[in-house]
């Protein structure tokens, strides 16, 4: 039996001025700022809105429902969720069970973090590795699991 094969590509974005984009990238319904990089093997999913002067990293996946401001960088390998698995497993099509995530401007997400529906203020770093879990609301450092302030910038 074949399998059903479905192609990665860019569809249906609406980008700013000046975006670089490294393929293979599988791009759809979503929104670019002006100047921002997306580097290669990057997911980005429909209804996302990303900044100006923005650094997406390879691998990085940005699921439905987030909103990254201006001047942000993610690093390789960060991964967001929108699904809390409120239910005890995982909402499927039920979208309503999904939460948002925003980020702030100035933010720096390191390799390999986690970040669930949460708000970021502007002018945050989260450590490589870190799983952010609850709000941050106030600028600085945050590292470990779940993340927790280290320091101020």
């Amino acid at each position: 039996m074949k399998p059903i094969l479905k192609k990665i590509g860019i569809k249906d974005v609406e980008f700013g001025q000046n975006v670089t984009v490294v393929e293979p990238s599988n791009l759809y319904g979503c929104k670019i700022g002006d100047g921002t990089f997306i580097g290669p093997f990057v997911e980005i999913q429909k209804d996302v809105s990303i900044g100006k002067n923005c650094k997406i990293q390879s691998h990085a996946f940005i699921c439905e429902m987030v909103t990254i401001g201006d001047h942000c960088f993610i690093s390789h390998g960060a991964m967001f969720i929108n699904d809390t698995f409120a239910k005890g497993g995982p909402a499927g099509g039920k979208k309503e069970l999904w939460k948002p995530t925003v980020i702030g401007n100035h933010v720096s997400i390191g390799t390999n973090a986690t970040i669930l529906p949460v708000k970021i203020v502007d002018h945050v770093v989260i450590g490589a590795g870190s799983v952010v879990t609850k709000d941050i609301l106030e600028p600085g450092v945050y590292a470990g699991n779940p993340a927790r302030k280290i320091r101020d910038i």
